[in-house]
């Protein structure tokens, strides 16, 4: 076999400057329970690819690693590397704190050096051979060093531990999963891109002969016991890193595959067992388990989604006996399935950190796989002694809007009218309970904005625009949610109009003498008789802070006219009635109010 020489930079100290007070992390490529295995493995990566080190993982594994790298740089490796597939696709971010002793490189103990590498700002070609002048580095210190060029040459292949016969011979006793399992772990490493199905055709055949000779074997086409082992153990590799193991919570009747390296058990609070992070890694199970119908199903499907750890983009089902919710953003991706059987409500939530897909992937489907039901179910009085707060449910935080202000209806299809603060910045729009709802129309002079909601709905009172100016001195009352989506309806502030026009003499502004709150911006201002003379607006922009009992309001007509001139038609106040009454009783104000005010929510 003709001996392949590369010539490659070692960076002696320049790839490594001591760094204070910074995260450092590695990325670990492979895992081997041979030591001799891992130290050719390691010596194989170490003439391609710079900052190959070699440590212990405990229980007679031992990892190949590059780094250490601050977290950004760590990042960029695992993008550029995977996408050239100088690297494992199922390479991952490791931590120090799961590494033990250095085997490789030999006598270094690069744990205890307190330094980082760099990650290259163009990756090393692998292909081209390259000879350059000794030249200097500088270290942090100021010294310099040489860099030099270093001949690295790959081993001898592996003599197999069985023939050709012998291999085929233990080969025909895999069962069909067992050979599944081997063409997955190919297709896993980048070798095999033919179906799944346990036919050792051409295409496995060929695929086995280029992963023993990327991996130093004897060519053959078809793996030893030993060989298989090895393939398996490298696929299996990242459950490994979290320890991934069987777990069985007797209280909850659940059995499963969980990453228990990276979890520890917390409490109890029906539906759920909360299983919280141990590590750095930041993963996070809850086991869910209740007695229920169908009913219980469907509600607890609502409730998922208004939890923080359940981000609101991604794919959502629900059927009969079933659902399954996945969620993607604030740096987590969050699985939750569950299913009713035999009367009980059974599932689970996987949560794990955005960019470690490989592994959130393979975790996840041995999750799937192994999870079996109990007869147990989880006392629906478990956890019922644990502190009370309404921003929370069963010990998880419910999802929060960036901000609440209100709206009101203009037409019977739902269309709202709000102020342009309320909506601004935002990545989605609910009206009410959780009706999306998109920006069609905007004005900022007035400060106003026109939602459409994405779905129909059928308001029980729409907004009457008065087309007359108010009187001054005259009674109003503001209708919004002060207090954002903690009362079930809107409160009514009341106050009287202090001027028609706006603090600077805005002839489309009208100033209030009432002591409204953020919440309610956006909300009607309504006349005694139950006529919109206005939209209150929020406060000045600029930190402009006005008296508490000073409100600003754009003026109802002012408002018509610019939803006229967006192809809307509000509700005129002659909708009232000739005979309506000149001051309306509280109740029916109140009853007018609450149907036509609806809670606006921003999301990020």
């Amino acid at each position: 076999m003709a001996r392949l020489v590369i010539a490659i930079w070692v960076m002696v100290a320049a790839w490594v400057t001591p760094v204070a007070a910074q995260e450092v992390v590695w990325v670990q490529i492979e895992a081997h329970p041979s030591l001799s295995v891992a130290q050719q493995r390691a010596q194989i990566y170490g003439g391609t690819l710079p900052d190959v080190n070699g440590f212990s993982l405990g229980g007679s594994w031992y990892g190949i690693a590059l780094g250490p790298y601050t977290l950004p740089d760590a990042q960029r490796v695992l993008q550029v590397y995977k996408a050239e597939r100088r690297i494992p696709q199922d390479s991952y971010i490791q931590y120090t704190r799961r590494l033990g002793q250095q085997f490789w490189p030999p006598g270094q103990d690069i744990l205890n050096t307190g330094a980082v590498a760099s990650a290259p700002a163009e990756p090393v070609d692998s292909q081209t051979i390259e000879t350059s002048p000794i030249q200097t580095a500088p270290l942090s210190g100021g010294d310099t060093v040489q860099e030099q060029t270093a001949e690295v040459v790959p081993p001898e292949p592996q003599p197999a531990d069985e023939t050709p016969n012998e291999a085929r011979r233990s080969e025909s006793l895999l069962t069909a999963e067992e050979r599944r399992d081997l063409q997955t772990a190919l297709q896993a490493a980048g070798f095999y891109n033919s179906a799944i199905d346990g036919a050792f055709g051409r295409g496995t055949r060929s695929s086995m002969a280029d992963w023993q000779a990327a991996n130093g074997y004897e060519v053959t086409g078809i793996l030893t016991t030993l060989q298989r082992q090895a393939l398996m153990d490298e696929y299996n590799a990242p459950l490994i890193s979290v320890g991934m193991r069987l777990h069985t919570d007797s209280r909850a009747g659940i059995q499963m595959q969980m990453p228990m390296g990276e979890l520890e058990f917390a409490r109890y609070e029906s539906p759920f067992a909360h299983y919280d992070p141990s590590g750095e890694l930041g993963a996070r199970v809850l086991l869910i388990s209740q007695p229920g119908n169908q009913a219980t199903l469907f509600g607890l499907y609502d409730i998922m989604q208004t939890l923080e750890l359940v981000p609101l983009e991604g794919p959502r089902e629900r059927g009969p006996s079933r659902f399954s919710i996945e969620g993607r953003g604030h740096g987590i991706v969050s699985h939750t399935e569950a299913s009713l059987a035999d009367g009980a409500v059974k599932g689970f939530t996987l949560v794990w950190p955005e960019g470690d897909e490989a592994r959130r992937a393979r975790v996840l489907a041995e999750m799937q796989k192994s999870f079996t039901r109990l007869p147990e179910v989880l006392d629906p009085a478990a956890g019922a002694d644990a502190p009370q707060n309404v921003d929370l449910v069963s010990g998880l935080e419910i999802r929060k809007p960036l901000r609440t202000r209100s709206g009101f209806f203009i037409d019977r299809k739902g269309t709202v009218v709000t102020t342009s603060e309320a909506v601004d910045g935002c990545t989605r729009i609910t009206l009410g309970e959780d009706v999306a709802a998109e920006q069609v129309a905007s004005d900022g002079r007035l400060g106003v904005s026109v939602l459409r909601p994405t779905k129909p709905l059928a308001p029980r009172a729409v907004a009457s625009l008065r087309d007359s100016a108010p009187r001054l001195r005259s009674d109003v009352a503001v209708a919004g949610f002060s207090f954002g989506g903690q009362l079930t309806g809107p409160s009514l502030t009341f106050g009287t109009l202090a001027d028609v026009k706006g603090l600077s003499g805005e002839r489309e502004l009208t100033r209030l003498a009432l002591n409204a709150l953020p919440g309610d911006a956006g909300g009607p201002v309504i006349d005694t008789g139950g006529g919109v003379v206005g939209m209150l607006l929020g406060a000045p922009e600029g930190g402009r802070q006005l008296p508490e009992d000073v409100s600003l309001a754009t003026q109802s007509q002012a408002l018509s006219a610019f939803l006229v001139a967006e192809g809307l038609v509000p509700q005129p106040s002659s909708a009232l009635g000739e005979t309506a009454p000149a001051r309306l009783p509280a109740a029916e104000l109140s009853r007018l109010a609450d149907g036509m005010t609806v809670l606006v929510s921003c999301w990020d």
